[in-house]
Protein backbone atom coordinates (compact mmCIF):
# COMPACT_ATOMS: atom_id res chain seq x y z
CA UNK A 1 0.00 0.00 0.00
CA UNK A 2 1.14 3.51 -0.63
CA UNK A 3 -0.11 5.12 2.25
CA UNK A 4 -0.93 3.64 5.50
CA UNK A 5 -4.29 4.56 5.81
CA UNK A 6 -6.32 2.07 3.71
CA UNK A 7 -9.12 3.43 1.15
CA UNK A 8 -12.17 1.68 3.11
CA UNK A 9 -10.82 3.44 6.22
CA UNK A 10 -10.72 6.66 4.56
CA UNK A 11 -13.90 6.54 2.59
CA UNK A 12 -15.49 5.42 5.70
CA UNK A 13 -14.54 8.81 7.72
CA UNK A 14 -15.05 11.25 4.53
CA UNK A 15 -19.27 9.36 4.43
CA UNK A 16 -19.63 10.45 7.88
CA UNK A 17 -18.35 14.13 7.14
CA UNK A 18 -20.44 14.47 4.08
CA UNK A 19 -23.87 15.84 5.33
CA UNK A 20 -22.35 18.33 7.68
CA UNK A 21 -20.09 19.28 4.53
CA UNK A 22 -23.07 19.95 2.68
CA UNK A 23 -24.28 21.94 4.99
CA UNK A 24 -21.26 23.64 5.38
CA UNK A 25 -21.21 24.46 1.87
CA UNK A 26 -24.78 25.58 1.63
CA UNK A 27 -24.49 28.02 4.58
CA UNK A 28 -21.07 29.56 2.86
CA UNK A 29 -23.09 29.98 -0.17
CA UNK A 30 -25.93 31.84 1.66
CA UNK A 31 -22.88 34.27 2.90
CA UNK A 32 -20.69 35.29 0.02
CA UNK A 33 -17.87 38.11 0.93
CA UNK A 34 -16.11 39.49 -1.68
CA UNK A 35 -12.07 39.24 -1.82
CA UNK A 36 -10.71 40.42 1.29
CA UNK A 37 -13.65 40.91 2.89
CA UNK A 38 -14.10 37.39 3.51
CA UNK A 39 -14.53 38.10 7.33
CA UNK A 40 -17.41 35.89 8.58
CA UNK A 41 -15.86 32.87 5.53
CA UNK A 42 -12.69 33.63 7.75
CA UNK A 43 -14.49 32.66 10.84
CA UNK A 44 -16.16 29.76 9.88
CA UNK A 45 -13.03 28.29 8.08
CA UNK A 46 -11.20 28.85 11.73
CA UNK A 47 -14.12 27.27 14.10
CA UNK A 48 -13.78 24.16 11.64
CA UNK A 49 -10.39 23.87 12.01
CA UNK A 50 -10.46 24.07 15.65
CA UNK A 51 -13.07 21.82 15.92
CA UNK A 52 -11.27 19.35 14.08
CA UNK A 53 -8.01 19.82 16.14
CA UNK A 54 -5.91 21.66 13.21
CA UNK A 55 -3.75 24.23 15.08
CA UNK A 56 -3.80 27.47 12.49
CA UNK A 57 -2.75 31.18 11.45
CA UNK A 58 -5.14 33.51 10.76
CA UNK A 59 -5.22 37.35 9.52
CA UNK A 60 -2.77 36.10 6.17
CA UNK A 61 -2.84 38.14 3.28
CA UNK A 62 -4.46 41.61 4.25
CA UNK A 63 -6.80 40.08 7.28
CA UNK A 64 -8.78 36.88 6.29
CA UNK A 65 -6.24 33.97 5.23
CA UNK A 66 -6.01 30.85 7.27
CA UNK A 67 -3.25 28.53 7.23
CA UNK A 68 -4.02 25.57 9.07
CA UNK A 69 -1.00 22.68 9.78
CA UNK A 70 -1.25 18.56 10.92
CA UNK A 71 2.55 16.99 11.60
CA UNK A 72 3.42 14.36 9.31
CA UNK A 73 6.97 11.73 9.77
CA UNK A 74 8.25 13.80 6.51
CA UNK A 75 10.65 16.57 6.66
CA UNK A 76 8.79 18.70 4.32
CA UNK A 77 4.78 19.16 3.76
CA UNK A 78 2.28 18.81 0.88
CA UNK A 79 0.01 21.81 0.96
CA UNK A 80 -3.51 21.87 -0.42
CA UNK A 81 -5.33 25.10 -1.22
CA UNK A 82 -8.92 26.60 -1.88
CA UNK A 83 -10.17 30.14 -2.39
CA UNK A 84 -12.57 31.39 -0.57
CA UNK A 85 -14.25 34.87 -1.99
CA UNK A 86 -17.34 35.20 -4.26
CA UNK A 87 -18.35 37.36 -7.35
CA UNK A 88 -20.06 40.98 -7.28
CA UNK A 89 -23.00 38.96 -9.31
CA UNK A 90 -26.61 39.20 -8.27
CA UNK A 91 -27.60 34.97 -7.62
CA UNK A 92 -30.72 33.55 -9.89
CA UNK A 93 -29.95 30.11 -9.13
CA UNK A 94 -33.71 29.90 -6.87
CA UNK A 95 -31.86 27.88 -4.36
CA UNK A 96 -33.14 27.49 -0.91
CA UNK A 97 -29.23 28.07 -0.29
CA UNK A 98 -29.23 31.33 -2.46
CA UNK A 99 -26.98 34.37 -1.51
CA UNK A 100 -28.82 36.81 1.51
CA UNK A 101 -26.39 39.31 -0.38
CA UNK A 102 -27.70 41.38 -3.12
CA UNK A 103 -25.14 41.97 -5.90
CA UNK A 104 -22.15 38.88 -4.20
CA UNK A 105 -22.73 35.50 -5.01
CA UNK A 106 -20.64 32.35 -4.68
CA UNK A 107 -20.61 31.95 -8.62
CA UNK A 108 -17.63 30.12 -9.30
CA UNK A 109 -17.58 27.43 -6.92
CA UNK A 110 -15.18 28.73 -3.93
CA UNK A 111 -17.71 27.69 -1.30
CA UNK A 112 -17.68 23.82 -2.61
CA UNK A 113 -13.50 23.94 -2.81
CA UNK A 114 -13.68 25.77 0.63
CA UNK A 115 -15.91 23.06 2.06
CA UNK A 116 -14.04 20.30 0.46
CA UNK A 117 -10.87 21.78 2.28
CA UNK A 118 -12.47 21.78 5.22
CA UNK A 119 -13.29 18.38 5.03
CA UNK A 120 -10.06 17.28 3.85
CA UNK A 121 -8.95 18.92 6.88
CA UNK A 122 -11.57 16.96 9.30
CA UNK A 123 -10.64 13.54 7.51
CA UNK A 124 -7.03 14.06 7.96
CA UNK A 125 -7.01 14.99 11.90
CA UNK A 126 -9.11 11.73 12.33
CA UNK A 127 -6.74 9.48 10.41
CA UNK A 128 -3.56 11.56 12.19
CA UNK A 129 -5.11 10.83 16.08
CA UNK A 130 -5.15 6.93 14.41
CA UNK A 131 -1.53 6.92 12.58
CA UNK A 132 0.98 9.22 11.78
CA UNK A 133 0.49 10.84 8.21
CA UNK A 134 3.55 10.01 6.18
CA UNK A 135 4.24 13.82 5.78
CA UNK A 136 3.08 17.42 7.41
CA UNK A 137 -0.19 18.77 5.50
CA UNK A 138 -0.49 22.43 5.25
CA UNK A 139 -4.21 23.69 4.41
CA UNK A 140 -4.02 27.34 2.59
CA UNK A 141 -7.45 29.30 2.52
CA UNK A 142 -6.99 31.98 0.18
CA UNK A 143 -9.11 35.05 -0.32
CA UNK A 144 -9.10 37.04 -2.91
CA UNK A 145 -8.82 34.66 -6.40
CA UNK A 146 -11.41 36.79 -8.40
CA UNK A 147 -9.00 39.74 -9.68
CA UNK A 148 -7.21 40.50 -5.94
CA UNK A 149 -4.23 38.14 -5.85
CA UNK A 150 -5.11 36.68 -2.87
CA UNK A 151 -2.60 33.75 -4.00
CA UNK A 152 0.05 36.43 -4.38
CA UNK A 153 0.35 37.91 -0.84
CA UNK A 154 -0.53 34.27 0.70
CA UNK A 155 3.34 33.63 -0.64
CA UNK A 156 4.50 36.80 0.36
CA UNK A 157 3.34 36.43 3.91
CA UNK A 158 5.08 33.09 4.06
CA UNK A 159 2.85 30.02 3.73
CA UNK A 160 5.27 28.28 1.81
CA UNK A 161 8.43 28.58 3.46
CA UNK A 162 7.40 27.85 6.87
CA UNK A 163 7.62 30.84 8.61
CA UNK A 164 4.33 30.98 9.73
CA UNK A 165 3.41 27.64 11.15
CA UNK A 166 4.22 23.95 10.05
CA UNK A 167 7.58 22.88 7.97
CA UNK A 168 8.53 24.18 4.95
CA UNK A 169 6.02 23.45 1.80
CA UNK A 170 7.76 20.89 -1.40
CA UNK A 171 4.86 20.86 -3.21
CA UNK A 172 1.36 22.17 -3.79
CA UNK A 173 -2.26 21.27 -5.30
CA UNK A 174 -5.41 22.88 -5.80
CA UNK A 175 -8.99 21.96 -7.85
CA UNK A 176 -11.16 24.02 -9.01
CA UNK A 177 -15.04 22.95 -9.49
CA UNK A 178 -15.34 22.00 -13.63
CA UNK A 179 -19.42 21.92 -15.05
CA UNK A 180 -18.31 20.49 -18.33
CA UNK A 181 -16.80 17.43 -17.09
CA UNK A 182 -19.34 14.91 -15.10
CA UNK A 183 -19.75 14.83 -11.74
CA UNK A 184 -17.34 12.00 -10.03
CA UNK A 185 -14.60 12.49 -12.69
CA UNK A 186 -11.13 14.53 -12.43
CA UNK A 187 -8.89 16.01 -15.25
CA UNK A 188 -5.82 17.19 -15.42
CA UNK A 189 -2.27 17.95 -17.18
CA UNK A 190 1.37 18.44 -17.17
CA UNK A 191 2.62 21.97 -18.50
CA UNK A 192 0.78 25.28 -19.01
CA UNK A 193 -2.92 24.40 -17.59
CA UNK A 194 -4.14 28.34 -17.43
CA UNK A 195 -3.36 31.15 -19.07
CA UNK A 196 -1.40 34.31 -17.95
CA UNK A 197 -3.76 37.56 -17.63
CA UNK A 198 -2.76 41.49 -17.84
CA UNK A 199 -4.83 44.41 -18.28
CA UNK A 200 -4.63 46.87 -21.69
CA UNK A 201 -4.84 50.31 -20.88
CA UNK A 202 -4.56 52.39 -24.22
CA UNK A 203 -5.23 56.93 -24.03
CA UNK A 204 -5.61 57.64 -27.70
CA UNK A 205 -4.66 61.41 -28.20
CA UNK A 206 -6.12 63.31 -30.87
CA UNK A 207 -7.50 67.03 -31.73
CA UNK A 208 -10.86 67.47 -30.85
CA UNK A 209 -13.24 69.58 -33.78
CA UNK A 210 -16.31 70.16 -34.05
CA UNK A 211 -17.69 67.05 -35.78
CA UNK A 212 -18.86 69.36 -39.02
CA UNK A 213 -15.58 70.52 -39.52
CA UNK A 214 -13.43 66.98 -39.02
CA UNK A 215 -10.49 68.24 -40.75
CA UNK A 216 -9.84 71.20 -38.25
CA UNK A 217 -8.50 68.37 -35.69
CA UNK A 218 -7.03 64.60 -35.12
CA UNK A 219 -10.21 62.03 -35.20
CA UNK A 220 -8.76 60.21 -31.74
CA UNK A 221 -11.95 58.41 -32.47
CA UNK A 222 -11.17 57.25 -35.85
CA UNK A 223 -7.46 56.57 -34.39
CA UNK A 224 -9.16 54.21 -31.64
CA UNK A 225 -11.77 52.41 -33.85
CA UNK A 226 -8.43 51.35 -35.75
CA UNK A 227 -6.37 50.86 -33.55
CA UNK A 228 -9.05 48.08 -31.87
CA UNK A 229 -9.17 46.40 -35.18
CA UNK A 230 -5.79 46.50 -35.68
CA UNK A 231 -4.84 44.52 -32.32
CA UNK A 232 -7.18 41.87 -33.29
CA UNK A 233 -4.63 41.07 -35.46
CA UNK A 234 -1.80 40.19 -33.64
CA UNK A 235 -2.96 37.00 -32.87
CA UNK A 236 -3.92 36.16 -36.57
CA UNK A 237 -0.62 37.36 -38.51
CA UNK A 238 1.72 37.67 -35.53
CA UNK A 239 1.24 34.32 -33.49
CA UNK A 240 1.71 30.85 -34.33
CA UNK A 241 -1.68 28.85 -34.82
CA UNK A 242 -0.45 26.03 -32.85
CA UNK A 243 0.06 28.91 -30.08
CA UNK A 244 -2.32 30.50 -27.75
CA UNK A 245 -2.72 33.62 -27.08
CA UNK A 246 -5.82 36.24 -26.78
CA UNK A 247 -5.70 40.19 -27.14
CA UNK A 248 -9.60 41.80 -26.64
CA UNK A 249 -10.33 45.32 -26.29
CA UNK A 250 -13.62 45.47 -23.72
CA UNK A 251 -14.01 49.07 -23.06
CA UNK A 252 -13.90 51.70 -25.20
CA UNK A 253 -14.62 55.33 -23.87
CA UNK A 254 -14.45 58.70 -25.27
CA UNK A 255 -16.75 62.02 -26.06
CA UNK A 256 -19.60 63.31 -24.13
CA UNK A 257 -21.55 65.24 -26.67
CA UNK A 258 -22.86 63.79 -30.46
CA UNK A 259 -21.36 66.91 -32.58
CA UNK A 260 -18.15 67.10 -30.91
CA UNK A 261 -15.30 65.42 -31.95
CA UNK A 262 -12.79 64.34 -28.48
CA UNK A 263 -9.26 65.01 -27.36
CA UNK A 264 -8.97 61.46 -26.46
CA UNK A 265 -9.89 57.65 -26.40
CA UNK A 266 -9.57 55.23 -23.76
CA UNK A 267 -9.35 51.76 -24.57
CA UNK A 268 -9.22 48.93 -21.78
CA UNK A 269 -8.92 45.19 -22.51
CA UNK A 270 -6.87 42.17 -21.59
CA UNK A 271 -4.19 39.70 -22.79
CA UNK A 272 -3.71 36.19 -22.33
CA UNK A 273 -0.90 34.09 -23.13
CA UNK A 274 -0.05 30.74 -22.24
CA UNK A 275 4.27 31.22 -21.68
CA UNK A 276 6.07 33.93 -20.45
CA UNK A 277 7.90 34.36 -24.02
CA UNK A 278 4.30 34.96 -25.52
CA UNK A 279 3.24 37.07 -22.91
CA UNK A 280 6.11 39.57 -23.63
CA UNK A 281 6.08 39.44 -27.12
CA UNK A 282 2.17 40.46 -26.98
CA UNK A 283 2.86 43.31 -24.92
CA UNK A 284 5.69 44.32 -27.53
CA UNK A 285 3.29 43.95 -30.32
CA UNK A 286 0.38 45.86 -28.53
CA UNK A 287 2.58 48.85 -28.45
CA UNK A 288 4.22 48.89 -31.27
CA UNK A 289 0.89 48.44 -33.08
CA UNK A 290 -1.33 50.85 -31.23
CA UNK A 291 1.57 53.50 -31.11
CA UNK A 292 2.00 53.10 -35.53
CA UNK A 293 -1.70 52.63 -36.16
CA UNK A 294 -2.45 56.17 -33.99
CA UNK A 295 0.00 57.92 -35.87
CA UNK A 296 -0.99 56.75 -39.18
CA UNK A 297 -4.25 59.21 -38.56
CA UNK A 298 -2.28 62.13 -37.19
CA UNK A 299 -2.59 60.70 -33.82
CA UNK A 300 -0.77 59.33 -30.13
CA UNK A 301 -1.34 56.26 -27.88
CA UNK A 302 -0.43 56.14 -24.17
CA UNK A 303 -0.07 52.24 -23.80
CA UNK A 304 0.61 50.17 -20.32
CA UNK A 305 -0.16 47.23 -18.90
CA UNK A 306 -1.60 46.43 -15.31
CA UNK A 307 -0.17 42.87 -14.54
CA UNK A 308 -1.77 40.29 -13.98
CA UNK A 309 -1.94 36.49 -13.07
CA UNK A 310 0.96 34.33 -14.06
CA UNK A 311 0.82 31.30 -16.53
CA UNK A 312 -0.75 28.55 -14.29
CA UNK A 313 2.12 25.95 -14.94
CA UNK A 314 1.49 22.12 -13.66
CA UNK A 315 4.67 20.39 -12.89
CA UNK A 316 5.23 17.33 -15.11
CA UNK A 317 6.33 15.08 -12.10
CA UNK A 318 3.79 16.06 -9.54
CA UNK A 319 1.31 15.78 -12.20
CA UNK A 320 2.45 12.51 -12.72
CA UNK A 321 2.44 11.28 -9.44
CA UNK A 322 -0.62 13.39 -8.31
CA UNK A 323 -2.81 11.23 -11.55
CA UNK A 324 -1.33 8.13 -9.79
CA UNK A 325 -3.02 8.73 -6.51
CA UNK A 326 -6.29 9.91 -8.51
CA UNK A 327 -6.61 6.80 -10.30
CA UNK A 328 -5.60 4.65 -6.60
CA UNK A 329 -8.52 6.08 -5.49
CA UNK A 330 -11.12 6.79 -8.40
CA UNK A 331 -10.22 4.38 -11.10
CA UNK A 332 -8.37 5.06 -14.04
CA UNK A 333 -11.38 5.65 -15.99
CA UNK A 334 -12.59 8.42 -14.04
CA UNK A 335 -9.28 10.50 -14.33
CA UNK A 336 -8.72 11.82 -17.61
CA UNK A 337 -6.27 14.01 -19.66
CA UNK A 338 -7.48 17.57 -19.78
CA UNK A 339 -7.57 18.06 -23.31
CA UNK A 340 -5.89 21.74 -23.80
CA UNK A 341 -5.28 24.95 -21.65
CA UNK A 342 -8.11 26.99 -20.97
CA UNK A 343 -7.56 31.27 -21.31
CA UNK A 344 -8.66 31.92 -18.21
CA UNK A 345 -6.39 33.13 -15.57
CA UNK A 346 -6.40 31.72 -12.00
CA UNK A 347 -3.60 32.99 -8.83
CA UNK A 348 -2.60 29.50 -8.00
CA UNK A 349 -0.07 30.13 -10.39
CA UNK A 350 1.92 32.26 -7.81
CA UNK A 351 2.20 29.27 -6.19
CA UNK A 352 3.47 27.69 -8.56
CA UNK A 353 6.22 29.92 -8.87
CA UNK A 354 7.90 28.60 -5.76
CA UNK A 355 7.15 24.83 -5.41
CA UNK A 356 5.75 22.62 -8.07
CA UNK A 357 2.64 22.68 -7.90
CA UNK A 358 -0.79 20.46 -9.41
CA UNK A 359 -3.93 22.36 -10.84
CA UNK A 360 -7.09 19.84 -11.22
CA UNK A 361 -10.34 20.44 -12.39
CA UNK A 362 -13.19 18.69 -10.35
CA UNK A 363 -16.06 17.60 -12.11
CA UNK A 364 -19.45 18.99 -11.57
CA UNK A 365 -21.83 18.42 -14.68
CA UNK A 366 -24.85 16.36 -14.56
CA UNK A 367 -25.93 14.69 -17.71
CA UNK A 368 -29.45 15.52 -17.68
CA UNK A 369 -29.31 18.93 -15.93
CA UNK A 370 -28.77 22.32 -17.58
CA UNK A 371 -25.25 23.52 -17.85
CA UNK A 372 -24.40 26.96 -16.39
CA UNK A 373 -20.61 27.98 -16.63
CA UNK A 374 -18.37 29.34 -13.95
CA UNK A 375 -19.62 32.98 -13.23
CA UNK A 376 -22.98 32.82 -14.60
CA UNK A 377 -25.55 33.93 -12.30
CA UNK A 378 -27.59 30.83 -12.36
CA UNK A 379 -24.11 28.27 -11.22
CA UNK A 380 -24.64 26.37 -7.56
CA UNK A 381 -21.62 24.09 -7.29
CA UNK A 382 -22.93 20.66 -6.99
CA UNK A 383 -22.82 19.24 -3.84
CA UNK A 384 -22.36 15.84 -5.24
CA UNK A 385 -18.85 16.61 -6.21
CA UNK A 386 -17.85 17.37 -2.61
CA UNK A 387 -17.20 13.50 -1.78
CA UNK A 388 -14.83 13.00 -4.73
CA UNK A 389 -13.06 16.41 -3.99
CA UNK A 390 -12.37 15.57 -0.05
CA UNK A 391 -11.35 12.44 -1.12
CA UNK A 392 -9.10 13.64 -3.96
CA UNK A 393 -7.52 16.31 -1.77
CA UNK A 394 -7.05 13.28 0.92
CA UNK A 395 -5.29 10.91 -1.52
CA UNK A 396 -2.92 13.23 -2.63
CA UNK A 397 -1.86 14.39 1.10
CA UNK A 398 -1.09 10.99 2.03
CA UNK A 399 0.39 9.64 -1.54
CA UNK A 400 -2.24 7.72 -2.79
CA UNK A 401 -4.20 5.00 -1.13
CA UNK A 402 -4.22 1.08 -2.89
CA UNK A 403 -7.92 -0.58 -3.01
CA UNK A 404 -9.30 2.15 -4.79
CA UNK A 405 -12.59 2.16 -7.01
CA UNK A 406 -13.37 -0.91 -10.02
CA UNK A 407 -14.46 0.78 -13.08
Amino acid sequence: MRCMQSSARLRELIAQELPALVALRRDLHAHPEIGYNEVRTSGVIQRELTAAGVTFRAGLAGGTGVLGSLPGAAAQAVALRADIDALPLTEETGAAWASTTRGVMHACGHDGHTAILIGAARVLARLAHETPLPCPVSFVFQPAEENGGGGRRMVADGVLDGTVIGPKVDRIVGLHCWPWLQTGRVALRAGPMMASADEIRITVRGIGSHAALPHTGRDSVLAASAVVVALQQIVSRTVDPLDAAVVSICVIRGGQIGNVIPDSVDLVGTMRALTATMRGALQERIAAVASLTAQAYGCSADVSFAAGYPVTVNDPALTASVREHLADVHGDCRVEEFPAPVMGAEDFSYYGQRVPACFFVLGTGVADKPLYPLHSPRFDFNDAAIETGVLSMCSVALGGCAEGHVC
